[in-house]
């Protein structure tokens, strides 16, 4: 019998075992549910390849489970603009930043989530490497329309993987970044409240790569535009065992719009947060990443606007998280 047997469930057993013989995960993957197979056909690998690799399970087992940000794209990652063609939104409805920008802070919030299992260990993701292990890379469900995926993919020498990648080599950590990438289609542009169905429903089949749910843990990422709520709400509804939070990026049309109060679904929370230093702000809270972690978020963001003029309102929501940020530091 496999040596870490005491400390996994019989299904987890089997896969344990396979990794114990130095097998790549991608053989457990295929035995335990077939139908992982129409996930890694449409995307280059999943994040539990990447993590994982060939190593021994004895490098494994203290890692476990990682923890797997998944995000939306647009009014998430990079804001949308507000962009319409006639009553439909090109994506979103965000307005405060240009079409395609880049929120700040974004990408090192997803880092510091991606790592968290590794640092709530006191491992360094440098260490990590040494061992052959690396965070998981950021799952995409999108509502951007697989019709329309020559025009709108995601591709890896995109300026967006461009940024995952170069938040992660500032660390040390090659090659993090996006993973999997599950579209949306058509329909849902058509029928615009289809949208959040469909991305709970690329989720399940995403959570597909590891059906024990012992491995990877996940946190949801989206905003208030486009039906990400009612995706993350049902997930947690659906999922509480593996779902770890959900973190809605809040935006409008207008500016300065309300923070809606934090929720628990199934023991579960659901944080609304203006800018990524609050989101930060609000994981440290819930013991998700570090005090270092946090502040590493509210660096990131400071820098990603330098050249912004201070009196913007994109400052002015910045000053209001990282002197929370702070108040949290001096009350611990």
């Amino acid at each position: 019998m496999c040596f870490y047997s005491r400390r996994l469930s019989t299904s987890a057993l089997f896969i344990a075992c396979i990794l114990a013989k130095n097998l790549r995960v991608e053989a457990f993957t295929s035995l335990a549910s077939n139908r992982s197979t129409s996930i890694r056909t449409r995307t280059t690998s999943t994040a539990v390849d990447n993590t994982f690799s060939s190593k021994p399970l004895k490098m494994v087992i203290p890692f476990l489970p990682f923890t797997q940000v998944i995000s939306d794209v647009d009014d998430t990652l990079k804001s949308s603009g507000g962009v319409k063609i006639g009553d439909i939104a090109l994506g979103g409805i965000d307005r405060q930043y240009e079409r395609g920008e880049f929120y700040p802070g974004v990408f090192q919030f997803m880092f510091e989530l991606s790592i968290s299992s590794f640092e709530s260990r006191g491992i360094s993701p440098q260490e990590g490497s040494l061992h052959g292990l690396a965070p998981p890379k950021v799952a995409v469900l999108t509502a951007r329309a697989e019709e329309f995926k020559l025009a709108l993919e995601l591709k890896e020498d995109s300026k967006l993987a461009k940024a995952f990648r170069k938040t992660g080599e500032e660390f040390g950590v090659e090659q993090w970044g996006l993973g999997p990438v599950l579209y949306g289609s058509v329909a849902e542009w058509i029928i615009q409240d289809r949208k959040g169905l469909r991305k709970f429903s690329n989720f399940e089949r995403l959570i597909n790569q590891d059906p024990t749910g012992e491995i990877m843990e996940y946190i949801y990422v989206g905003d208030t535009g486009e039906l990400d709520q009612e995706a993350g709400e049902t997930m947690l509804r659906e999922y509480p065992e593996v779902v770890k939070a959900v973190f809605l990026h809040v935006v409008s049309e207008e500016p300065l719009p309300p923070i809606p109060e934090s929720k628990l679904i199934n023991g579960r929370p659901v944080i609304f947060f203006r800018t990524y230093v609050g989101a930060a702000v609000n994981a440290k809270k819930l013991g998700l990443v570090s005090e270092s972690a946090m502040m590493r978020v509210v660096a990131a963001a400071q820098q990603a606007l330098e050249s912004v003029s201070r009196t913007s309102d994109k400052w002015q929501d910045i000053y209001k998280d990282v002197s929370e940020a702070y108040q949290l530091l001096e009350s611990e």
